[in-house]
């Protein structure tokens, strides 16, 4: 009776991935590249073990696609000064061991890189969480401002 319509849900997907892309602050959205780097390699572990020659080389390119035109692109050198370029090395050789991974067939190369990347997603997310906390105080501050003004106006109403 109900078919198996995976073009319906695909699209639901599709629809949330870019509401949260066009929604995100620009450190969500490094974190969100790496979430799907991460989930490529995951991926491609997994079509090494079912011997998924094209499917295991699928998820490779896509990972380093992410690193390269993602997270690499995205880094302002200027800026971002001896960081910058240690990302950018960090990133080089990320690629290098995912396209040796495909070549060789050797999954731990791909965990070596999975890790690599939890790692700087740990970090950009305690970024993000510092900005959070930061923005919550600043507001909580504000706040407590305008409760002064409102009492310092409410008793000078009353004298």
């Amino acid at each position: 009776m109900f078919g198996l319509n995976q073009k319906g849900v695909n699209g639901y997907a599709k629809v949330g991935v870019e509401t949260g892309v066009l929604a995100a602050s620009p450190v969500k959205l490094i974190v969100m590249l790496y979430d799907g780097a991460i989930a490529a390699c995951h991926s491609a572990v997994a079509s090494m073990q079912r011997k998924e020659i094209e499917q295991k080389g699928a998820m490779l390119s896509k990972a380093i696609m992410i690193i390269e035109s993602g997270l690499r692109l995205s880094l302002d050198r200027k800026a971002g000064g001896e960081i910058a370029e240690s990302l950018d090395a960090l990133y080089v050789y990320m690629s290098s061991k995912l396209a040796s991974a495909n070549v060789r067939n050797q999954p731990e190369q791909v965990q070596e890189v999975i890790k690599l990347l939890l790692d700087l997603k740990s970090a950009w997310e305690a970024i993000d969480t510092n900005k959070a906390t930061a923005q919550v105080l600043n507001q909580a501050k504000s706040n407590q401002q305008g409760v002064g003004v409102a009492q310092n106006y409410a008793y000078q109403a009353k004298v």
